[in-house]
């Protein structure tokens, strides 16, 4: 079964499960502009500030009720420098599941949640080029409740139209 929703915001008919993500990690949007270029480097998939703070880029998923694809945020996780280096040594790899996983910090907000910056995550490598999938620590933290217990189709609704249609949501 594909998700569907009719927007109530914009009165449209929305195929297909929507997923967010955030294009860079919330600490280099904490670099003043004037610095970015010689303080960060800044990938599709990987960011390193300083020399000293290593971030890679992966997919938080959290199930919805009723349908086998997942609501995905696009997140950012701090790693220490070896878990990047190890990252970085296995990228091209096409069988590199069976590196890790690394422990990491979540970098990137997300809507509709309490703070989400600093949740502790488990950041497991998959084959074949994919992201990696980001488990968080089972706390009661909402974001690691809906992973762990899964959302429903009419949050994964008020989630996309809050993101997408801000000046209309409640």
């Amino acid at each position: 079964m594909t998700f569907s929703f009719l927007c109530g915001t914009c009165n449209e008919l929305h195929h297909g499960m929507p997923s967010f993500g955030a294009e860079a990690p919330f600490s280099y949007y904490q670099i003043p502009e004037k610095d970015l270029k010689r303080r960060c480097t800044l990938g599709s998939d990987d960011c390193v500030i300083d020399e000293r703070q290593f971030f890679v880029r992966g997919c938080l998923d959290i199930p919805v009720h009723g349908y086998e694809e997942p609501f995905s945020w696009g997140v950012w996780l701090s790693l220490s420098e070896s878990s990047y280096r190890e990252w970085v040594r296995t990228f091209d790899a096409a069988q590199r599941s069976h590196v890790g996983p690394f422990f990491g910090w979540l970098n990137t907000r997300l809507h509709g949640y309490p703070d989400t910056l600093n949740l502790k995550t488990m950041v497991h490598l998959r084959d074949n080029g994919i992201r990696p999938y980001v488990e968080l620590e089972r706390t009661d933290h909402p974001l690691a409740l809906d992973q762990g217990s899964g959302i429903s189709p009419d949050r994964v609704a008020q989630i996309f139209r809050e993101l997408l249609h801000p000046e209309g949501s409640a």
